[in-house]
């Protein structure tokens, strides 16, 4: 008998459809992700030279501008609805802060009243936007 020889055939590993799947999936969490952008509101924000960064992720912004209007995350609301618009805003899941942007140049009334319905809304805590000087 003569000497057999098995053969031995290469494992050949396609990856091929391994990287196909992780660039569709990479592309679908790219399209369907949620980007929240910032909603601009021209305000000239106090300076403050004590503070600190917040870390609260989910909040409630409430915008003071110059001519006395009121914006809750960028839609306007009239000043006898702000602790109902910010009572219904808190409802949602871990949004439990309130975020108080206010122009330097607005009415401090405004601000008062934005503070009180928030903690009348229910709200944990309150952050006030400022710019270092």
């Amino acid at each position: 008998m003569g000497s057999e020889r098995r053969r031995r055939s290469a494992v050949v590993l396609n990856l091929t459809p391994l990287i196909d799947i992780v660039f569709l999936l990479l592309i679908f969490f790219m399209l369907t992700s949620h980007f929240i952008e910032e909603r601009v509101v021209p305000v000239e924000l106090p300076t403050a030279d004590s503070g600190g960064e917040s870390d609260k992720s989910r909040f409630v912004e409430v915008v003071v501008t110059r001519t006395g209007e009121l914006l809750v995350d960028g839609s306007p609301v009239l000043p006898g609805e702000l602790e109902q618009t910010l009572r219904g805003a808190l409802h949602a899941p871990d949004v439990r802060s309130v975020r108080l942007r206010g122009d330097q140049a607005a009415d401090l009334g405004l601000a008062v009243m934005v503070i009180d319905a928030a903690r009348l809304a229910g709200a944990e805590s309150l952050d006030i936007v400022t710019r270092r000087p």
